[in-house]
């Protein structure tokens, strides 16, 4: 159906257009965070991209708050994860993280403290790099939009995609910016533009799930300080019980800058104009349980909880990523991250597509792979919206409770999810354990790659390390041949691809103090090798070195990259 010309649903404002009409690979409609990370990965691989946001600049009010595990990772693979830490809540010293009471005020921070279990790293030793604590999304985004820019993408705010019309080759959209109207031709357009997204409107693309839940909510951003109440500790959320406020308060800066959030009831003729800055203070000031507290009110914005799912991801030259895609509910801290790794999983491939070195095939694998990812994503923040417990619990007694509810450990709903599609060789969806995250990544292709410490000469790297964003093949010690070989069979595909040796005399060392060797932990032999895609997850594992070390690498890398026999 991509072959028809289709329309936009927003009409086009008056004006004439500038001309001529400007080129770029991937136009990106909504620069909020996942659409600012797809323009950044994107340039990262060298992609022209133009990401366009209707708003003037980034908004301030933070949406979410948890940068998850792979996540992390990914900043870290563009060298921003230190940036990001350094404006992140320092949680490092507190062992806090959600707990209950009538008001701030009332909550006996040391005894609550002491009381709770010492916050563990749950990802230590999976993944090469933790953050200290939540950072707000606005400072996430701003960021985002620094590196996006560094590698070349343009990010333009207070301009509005008003109309597009689709072909086989492209995608012609009209825009409205501070300068007036213009067009842009676009090869592909990635839709990013939230839950309520016009473009997947205007293609009348339906979603599945529940939709709505509960009644809408308000959240106030305000600065206070409260260091007198908090003194030392930082938490994640107190969950604020007295009636005349009840709701959650959340640390946006660890200091003075905070987030109130509260419900309020159509049905009873509530309504959000009923939200007034005095209103706002005086629900503050209840919930903290200070009356005559100082309080800023800085914004107030309307937001629901939803749970839903895009049927489908693309439809012909047009992508659609995070909210876009899908809606999960605020429980587990999952939706900002499942839409960063759609812009992760999705920018490689039009990358390949774009360069001409993969099959138009390799989209497909798209919405294959992170539609599944979604909806598992969604169902395992609703069972967690009935019982929070199901996510915050630790010890055999929440995993008996998890597994009576069918419920993922968090570790595994952040970094378990395995892929099935094309892109993938031989395949391994079934989780080998649904509550230990070091089980459920050991080396399966559609798996990512697992996480070890490795010394270089006098450097340490991680496995993840290695693939730098590109291709990579990791062989173990006796794997030789492969590395060999790997030169012509990658240049016969049009593709760099890495090549490292694991344990051999003259590569890398492994630093992990385990039992199992690196090429046993993985699935493999010392001869035996995996080929990790642009994305960090296993596309093929090879057991045992071949006859034909050459042939099986140029078969695999056709492959993962979809081409048919006669584009190898």
């Amino acid at each position: 159906m991509h072959g028809t010309p289709s329309r936009y649903s927003t009409p086009p404002t008056s004006g004439e257009p500038r001309t001529p009409t400007e080129q770029v690979d991937v136009l990106v409609a909504g620069a909020s965070t996942v659409g600012l990370f797809t323009a950044m990965f994107l340039a990262r691989h060298g992609v022209p991209v133009l990401a366009v946001e209707r708003h003037s600049a980034p908004l301030a009010h933070p949406r979410a708050m948890g940068v998850g595990p792979r996540t992390v990772e990914l900043l870290r693979e563009a060298g921003i994860d230190d940036a990001v830490d350094a404006r992140c809540v320092d949680m490092s010293g507190s062992n806090l993280q959600m707990f209950s009471a009538p008001t701030l005020a009332t909550a006996d921070l040391d005894a609550l403290a002491e009381a709770a279990p010492p916050r563990t790293d749950d990802f230590r030793d999976v993944t090469p790099r933790t953050l200290r604590g939540t950072c707000p999304q606005g400072r996430l985004d701003t960021v985002a939009i620094d590196a996006a820019r560094a590698h070349g993408a343009t990010v333009a705010f207070g301009t509005e995609l008003l109309s597009f019309v689709r072909d086989e080759d492209g995608v012609e959209a009209e825009l409205k910016g501070p300068e007036g109207s213009f067009t842009v031709r676009a090869r592909y357009l990635v839709a990013a533009d939230g839950a309520r997204s016009p473009v997947r409107s205007a293609l009348g693309i339906a979603v599945s799930g529940p939709g709505e839940l509960g009644q809408p909510l308000v959240s106030v951003l305000f600065r206070s300080d409260l260091r007198d109440l908090t003194g030392s500790h930082t938490f994640v959320m107190c969950d604020i019980t007295t009636p005349e406020a009840a709701g959650g308060l959340l640390p946006v800066d660890g200091d003075r800058e905070w987030i109130y959030h509260t419900r309020y009831d159509p049905a009873a003729g509530q309504s959000l104009q009923d939200f007034t800055p005095e209103r706002c203070r005086a629900l503050v000031r209840s919930a903290v349980g200070v009356p005559g507290l100082e309080v800023e009110i800085v914004d107030v914005l309307p937001w629901q909880v939803r749970a839903a799912v895009a049927d489908r991801f693309r439809s012909g030259r047009v992508l659609l990523a995070g909210d876009a895609a899908h809606v999960i509910p605020p429980v587990g801290a999952f939706g900002m991250n499942t839409g960063v790794a759609d812009a992760h999983n999705l920018a490689w491939k039009l990358a390949a597509v774009l360069r001409g070195t993969a099959g138009p095939g390799l989209l497909d694998t798209y919405e294959a792979e992170r539609r599944p990812v979604a909806l598992t994503t969604m169902e395992q923040s609703l069972l967690r919206l009935d019982d929070p417990g199901l996510h915050w619990g630790r010890g055999p007694e929440a995993a008996r409770a998890r597994a009576a509810a069918g419920a993922l450990n968090a570790p595994v709903v952040h970094l378990g999810y395995r892929y099935d599609s094309a892109a993938v060789v031989d395949a391994r969806p079934a989780l080998p354990s649904t509550e230990d995250i070091g089980r459920a990544l050991d080396g399966a292709p559609g798996s990512r790659l697992p996480h070890r410490w490795l010394r270089r000469g006098e450097e340490r790297v991680s496995t993840l390390d290695l693939a730098g964003g590109g291709f990579a093949l990791l062989t173990g010690p006796d794997g030789g041949a492969w590395l060999d070989a790997l030169p012509e069979a990658a240049a016969a595909q049009g593709v760099t691809v890495a090549g490292h040796r694991i344990g051999g005399t003259d590569d890398l060392t492994d630093l992990t103090d385990a039992v199992t060797p690196w090429p046993r932990s993985v699935g493999i032999s010392d001869s035996g090798a995996l080929l990790v895609r642009p994305d960090g997850f296993i596309g093929r594992r090879i057991p045992a070195l071949g006859e034909a070390p050459g042939e099986e690498l140029r078969r695999v890398l056709a492959s993962l990259l979809c081409r048919t026999p006669a584009e190898s």
